[in-house]
This record gives C-alpha cells, sequence and structure tokens, in this order.
C-alpha cells in the first residue's frame, strides 16, 4: 500500500502523526481494485468523518494526491470521485509486498549493495538517490556505498529505472565476511534506537485497541465502524516501519526486540479487524450516496 519510498506525497509512510492524505491512501488500498478502487466525494468525506477529518482537509489532501498523479477524476452515476490511477495501483501493489511480508531475513540471505556515484553537477539526482535508498530501507555502510538484505534487490532496482538513476549505480549481491561481528555493524548502519522507540510507540498505542476487542473476535472478526477506524489508523501508522526496518535478520538485533512485538500486534489485528474495516467501506460505496 506504500510506494517505494517514505514519502507522504506519494502516500507512504512518514514518522510522526498520520495526515489526512495517508488515511486517505490506506482507505484506497482497502477498497477492492478490481474497479480502481473507485470512491465518491461525498463517501470519502464520510468516511474520514469517522476518522475525525473534517471535509475541507479532505478536499484538500485528495487534490494533492490528484496533482502527484495517485488519483484521477472520474463521475460515477452521476456522482463526482476518484479512481486510482496506473500509478496509484502500481504504488499499492508494490507496497502490500513490503508492508504485509511476514518473514525478517536471515544472516545467511546475504546482502544487497547499492554503489553509486553522482556527479557534482547533478546534485539534486545525489540527493534523490540518497533519499529513496533511505526511504526503501538501506542502511549507510559509507559515502556512496548503502547496504540493505537481498530480498529487496525487485524494489530496488524498479526505483532506480522508474527515477532515471540506474547509470549512476551499480547493485552487488555481498556476503560480510570481515571484520568485526555483525551485529554491532547492523547497529552502526541503521539507527535501532529509532527504531525501537517508533516500535515502541506503536505498541502502546495500539495494544488497546486489542485489549478492548471482545474475545469471541478472535473467530469472528470486529464489525462496523469501529473495525474501519481501528484498522485505517493501525494500518496507516503501522506503514511505516516495514519501510525504515527492511526485514533485518532477527539475529542481528538485540534481544527481545519490540519489532517483533510489534508485528505480531499488528498482524494480529489485521486479523481481527480487515474484513470488518473492508465491509464498512463496501457499504458505503453507493454512487447515490
Amino acid at each position: 500500500m506504500a510506494a517505494e519510498a517514505d514519502e507522504p506525497a506519494k502516500g507512504e509512510p512518514a514518522a510522526g502523526s498520520a495526515q489526512p492524505r495517508q488515511f486517505i491512501v490506506t482507505v484506497y488500498g482497502l477498497c477492492s481494485r478490481s474497479d480502481g478502487g473507485w470512491l465518491s466525494v461525498a463517501t470519502l468525506i464520510a468516511l474520514l468523518a469517522d476518522l475525525g477529518i473534517e471535509a475541507p482537509a479532505v478536499r484538500s489532501s485528495i487534490s494533492r494526491l490528484k496533482r502527484r498523479g495517485l488519483l484521477r477524476a472520474e463521475r460515477r452515476g452521476g456522482s463526482a470521485g476518484y479512481a486510482l490511477s496506473d500509478e496509484g495501483l502500481s504504488v499499492l501493489r508494490e507496497g502490500d509486498l513490503r508492508i504485509f511480508r511476514r518473514d525478517r531475513a536471515t544472516p545467511a540471505d546475504g546482502w544487497l549493495l547499492a554503489v553509486f556515484s553522482v556527479p557534482e553537477s547533478e546534485r539534486s539526482k545525489r540527493h534523490l538517490m540518497r533519499s529513496r535508498l533511505t526511504r526503501l530501507g538501506f542502511g549507510t555502510a559509507s559515502a556512496g556505498v548503502y547496504i540493505a538484505p537481498a530480498h529487496l534487490y525487485d524494489a530496488t532496482a524498479g526505483m532506480l529505472r522508474r527515477l532515471e538513476l540506474d547509470g549512476y549505480a551499480d547493485l552487488f549481491r555481498a556476503d560480510h565476511l570481515a571484520f568485526g561481528p555483525l551485529d554491532e555493524k547492523v547497529r552502526q548502519w541503521w539507527d535501532l534506537d529509532q527504531l525501537e522507540h517508533l516500535y515502541g510507540e506503536f505498541v502502546r498505542k495500539h495494544e488497546k485497541v486489542l485489549e478492548r476487542l471482545p474475545d469471541h473476535a478472535e473467530a469472528a472478526g470486529a464489525a462496523g465502524r469501529d473495525a474501519f477506524v481501528d484498522y485505517v489508523r493501525v494500518l496507516t501508522d503501522w506503514r511505516q516501519l516495514p519501510y525504515l526496518d527492511p526485514g533485518l535478520p532477527a539475529e542481528l538485533l538485540p534481544e527481545q526486540w519490540v519489532g517483533i512485538r510489534a508485528a505480531e500486534l499488528f498482524f494480529t489485528l489485521r486479523t481481527r479487524l480487515e474484513d470488518g474495516a473492508r465491509a464498512y467501506i463496501a457499504k458505503d460505496r453507493d454512487p447515490a450516496r
């Protein structure tokens, strides 16, 4: 449900409080994509009102998403609305692979190295290269050498081609042979303190949702407005984390890593809330509303 990078304008995760456009992208991600995920403006305003967002903010955010190519205006049944563009569909499909990935890498999987050099005369491209690799979850091994688990190859190669940055970079499959403990290197390459803080915030905020769900929801699932509100908030907050933590091997992370607990919480809440949230959106998708 997110693009290749952590950029709110593209419907991607960003640290801090969620913005209206991030909630809108989450809602579109929950819609059926077989018909382009079309939603009337009235339905979007009603759904976002459930999340405490006022109509002017919804309209403004929709306009921004349209300008950035994720949504396209379309009337159906006499109602004004927006469907996902081809780019928007691609963004969400690519994001699904990242956000809903449960398996972590292992040390045996190896690493992906992105080695790049951009001329001084093209500093804007150099900045773009660094920022996009970082948003994909790469750590910084040294200037011009970024590192990530090997499973990020397809996403990385696709991003470099889309942004026409492939002429400045080479991608390598690598193993760490020497020197020093690899877990210490991982702490140098990634900001694990920041990750620990963000994962901890996610757990503290959303374990309350799990606590208040009735026991029978384990089997039947939650339904209605509450399921929609809870799941949209949970999923919007979760979206940023798989981009900051690219599935680093558990063996190389601190003991009792809170990220593992956060993932367990997210996937449990997904099981218990997603169907109810989708049903609530489907109920409100009548073009005549």
